[in-house]
């Protein structure tokens, strides 16, 4: 058994106990488990099998990524996207809910579908064409259709006054 000892991008030490069933054998086989965040909060998943040659090599590959966890038979690292989740720009629509909150949608707006909810919306201040558009759904497709329309509505909040 050998000790491999070695640094990641964010300089912070990982070490592994790995084992080699033969001696002449000088790759390694590998779980590596990478994971996205969205912007939207999604995560996703991917797992690859690396066979690993070199670690200068390997982590010079997953540079960009931060290593959360390793043991001898996976490493998993994560990124955070600058970007919405694949799901919405597929099929994401901002709706609302019958209480009025600020939905994210799987397809157009049901009440079976939610992804994500945001806030209340004060609908004595929403203007009826915006109303119709929620109930109808709109689709978000990008990254800035995401914010544009999180920022849009958020002045509709609905916002207790104390008393």
């Amino acid at each position: 058994m050998s000790t491999v000892v070695f640094y990641n991008s964010s300089d912070s030490l990982a070490a592994a106990n790995m084992e080699k069933s033969d001696e002449n054998d000088t790759n390694l086989n590998m779980n590596v488990i990478l994971e996205r965040v969205y912007l939207d909060g999604d995560v996703s998943q991917e797992t690859v099998v690396e066979t690993i040659w070199s670690f200068e090599d390997f982590w010079a590959k997953y540079d960009a990524w931060q290593l959360i966890d390793m043991n001898k038979e996976q490493v998993v690292f994560r990124r955070h996207m600058d970007d919405i989740s694949p799901l919405l720009k597929a099929n994401g629509y901002f709706g609302i809910t019958d209480e009025g909150v600020l939905t994210i949608f799987n397809g157009r707006p049901n009440k079976a579908n939610i992804i994500q909810s945001f806030f209340q919306i004060d609908l004595g201040k929403l203007e009826s064409k915006k109303c119709e558009e929620l109930k109808k759904g709109i689709p978000i497709m990008t990254k800035d259709r995401y914010i544009e329309v999180l920022q849009s509505f958020s002045d509709y909040s609905y916002v207790e006054e104390a008393s």
